[in-house]
């Protein structure tokens, strides 16, 4: 599954936001300011969250959420354990297409991971 190339595609979005993060400025400082509040620990830890929003991801169909989300989760110590579990419930709840998803998230969390090449 080569075709999943996660960090290329973050390194894309990343690239080609940078100009509407300087003309939109306060709109992505509100955003940033959003996801910082949103995803910080609180009753809920910050792993559940992100496997929260990489859910959400897998179930909008988002690669690059897919791609971000498993990143901060591999740096928050998830388990592939958790990963699965998040996934199944993901695929209960988001059918066919969720599932498909789920090979996306499986396969980043491999190359983040350093199990396969990326």
């Amino acid at each position: 599954m080569s075709t999943f190339d996660h960090a290329g595609l973050m390194q894309d979005i990343n690239s080609c936001l940078a100009p509407f993060r300087k003309s939109q400025s306060e709109a992505m400082r509100g955003f940033g300011q959003l996801a910082q509040a949103a995803m910080a620990e609180g009753a809920i830890s910050a792993k559940n969250k992100e496997l929260i929003a990489l859910a959400i991801g897998v179930s909008q169909h988002c690669s690059g959420c897919i791609g971000f989300h498993v990143k901060a989760l591999h740096k928050l110590g998830a388990s592939r354990a958790e990963l699965e579990e998040m996934l199944a419930v993901a695929v209960y709840m988001g059918g066919g297409p969720s599932l498909m998803y789920s090979a996306e998230a499986l396969h980043a969390w491999d190359v983040v991971s350093g199990n396969v090449p990326a």
